[in-house]
């Protein structure tokens, strides 16, 4: 894996960074190469705290919170239907979940409608139709909303999008216009990147259309439009490696063809001091954020409110997912917080539900945020693999007593390749994974003496506590950012796996 290398040329982007060697040796480095996130979270999610999550999380008056799902592993989009139900997507497991309403009192349940996909994120629900985004493509399947079902088969409809890179979630919607959106997210950190990358494009119902819609927007994860002007809003991460306090994380209103300043410019036009100085063209032409979010705070998901059951002054009002920062000696966002837009046109911005994050303790990293028709609030968690539910005027319900029964379809497809028990067979994985792992050179990001001055390196141990070959082959394919994700095809992610996990690697 040559990612450092790539980091440092400005071609390939940020890697996995994490500071497991040495402990404190980050307060050491400048702030711009700081690593500072919760560990565990970087390779799978962790138990729900549900103490902490009662003591902790805070929200306005009036508003109360439940658990409302867990055991649903890296969870990320969750988009509500016209039934009550949340489809959600679990890109590193390849499945799309439907979690089902409460139904006369009962717990809701959960099921597979779609798995073995390629890292589905997206998911979007329309006209008897489920589409899905999945990092190289988008299909759909025939879905009915009443019986939360799908029939026929999955077809793709776009079939031409990059693949992977260090930020591989797709994201999908419908427009009022009819239209389906989709963004792409750079392969890199600071570059001259790829067309169709760093962009948001749209199609027709069918897949057809295909065509850009705006560019310059490093990782817009989610967009949504205002429904008192329909006028499109994207959130957008802004670029790491320039120290702690900028640049700052965006909100940009999204118009067609529209140019949003990276990797040239971010803020209100100023240069990138990578590629900024020599593109004084770029940096002058492009379109300031209408907001801006405090600095590596990562803005995910975005919703718009219907205010209807809640109180004033959320009835022009967004909320925003801040999944928290990695490269930050000071962590910041691990929160979800409320956007307003006055008569103006001026926005502020206000917390909304905060406590997953406290004196650098995390036990919680908000993904998405969506409206149910019932005007519940529904909250991803890939920290903890839950969903939370706030309501407006309803009783306060303790985050402990609302369990999730599971269908969990059939795991053993999750790899899409047979893992095998032949101890011949075994060894020759092990051989193979060994040769990616050469290939890559993983040693330059994994072992110290190896790696690139200036950036902390993550040892690989004890990796069988956490993992089978089956999960860790998962991880792979799905691996949380900063690690991008590399075109493993699954046989290879199983062998290099079983490579990993048969002791100290050398």
């Amino acid at each position: 894996m040559k990612y450092l290398r790539w980091l440092l040329k400005g071609t390939f982007g940020l890697l996995i960074l994490v500071i497991l060697a040495a402990a404190g040796l980050w307060l050491f480095l400048p702030d711009r190469y700081v690593v500072n996130t919760p560990i565990m979270a970087l390779f799978e999610s962790q138990p729900v705290d549900r103490e902490a999550l009662d003591s902790r999380l805070e929200l306005p008056a009036g508003f109360s919170l439940s658990l409302y799902a867990t055991d649903l592993d890296g969870i990320r989009v969750v988009r509500a239907t016209t039934a009550g139900d949340l489809i959600v997507s679990t890109p590193r497991t390849g499945k799309v979940w439907l979690v089902r309403r409460s139904r006369g009192g009962k717990n809701v349940a959960k099921q597979v409608l779609l798995e073995n996909l390629n890292r589905p994120h997206g998911v979007e629900a329309h006209g008897g139709w489920l589409y899905v985004a999945e990092t190289n493509a988008v299909g759909r399947i025939r879905f009915d909303t009443e019986s939360g079902t799908v029939s026929g088969q999955y077809e793709k409809i776009v079939t031409h999008i990059p693949e992977g890179g260090m930020h591989w979630t797709r994201t999908i919607r419908r427009g009022p216009d009819g239209w389906f959106y989709l963004t792409v997210g750079s392969n890199c950190n600071a570059c001259e990147d790829q067309p169709l990358r760093a962009a948001m494009h749209r199609f027709k119902a069918d897949g057809s259309g295909f065509e850009t819609f705006a560019t310059g927007l490093r990782n817009s994860v989610d967009f949504s439009w205002a429904p008192w002007d329909n006028r499109l809003y994207a959130t957008d991460n802004g670029r790491d490696l320039l120290g702690d306090d900028i640049p700052p994380c965006e909100l940009n209103e999204v118009i067609r063809n529209g140019f949003y300043g990276w990797p040239y410019s971010w803020g209100n036009r100023q240069p990138d001091p990578d590629l900024g100085a020599d593109n004084p063209e770029k940096v002058t032409s492009s379109t300031s954020p209408v907001h801006g979010f405090k600095a590596h705070t990562a803005p995910l998901g975005i919703v718009f409110l219907d205010g209807s059951q809640l109180p004033a002054a959320f009835q022009r009002s967004a909320l925003v997912a801040q999944h928290g920062s990695w490269n930050r000696s000071r962590k910041s966002g691990y929160r979800v917080v409320s956007l307003h837009w006055d008569s103006s046109g001026t926005i502020s911005e206000r917390d909304f539900l905060t406590g997953f994050e406290l004196d650098e303790a995390v036990i919680g990293r908000p993904a998405f945020v969506e409206q149910g028709p019932d005007g519940a609030i529904y909250i991803s968690d890939d920290f903890n693999g839950s969903i939370y539910r706030v309501a407006y005027g309803e009783q306060q319900i303790n985050t402990g007593v609302t369990p999730t029964s599971a269908s969990s379809g059939n795991d053993d497809n999750a790899l899409s390749v047979t893992l095998t028990h032949s101890a011949e067979e075994l060894a020759q994985q092990i051989i193979t994974g060994d040769q990616l792992y050469q290939q890559y050179d993983c040693a330059s990001c994994h072992h110290s003496s190896r790696g690139v001055e200036g950036v902390v390196t993550v040892p690989l141990i004890r990796l069988g506590e956490r993992y089978s070959q089956r999960s860790l082959g998962e991880f792979l394919a799905a691996p949380t950012p900063p690690m991008p994700a590399f075109p493993f095809t699954a046989e290879e992610r199983a062998a290099l796996a079983a490579f990993l996990l048969q002791g100290p690697i050398p």
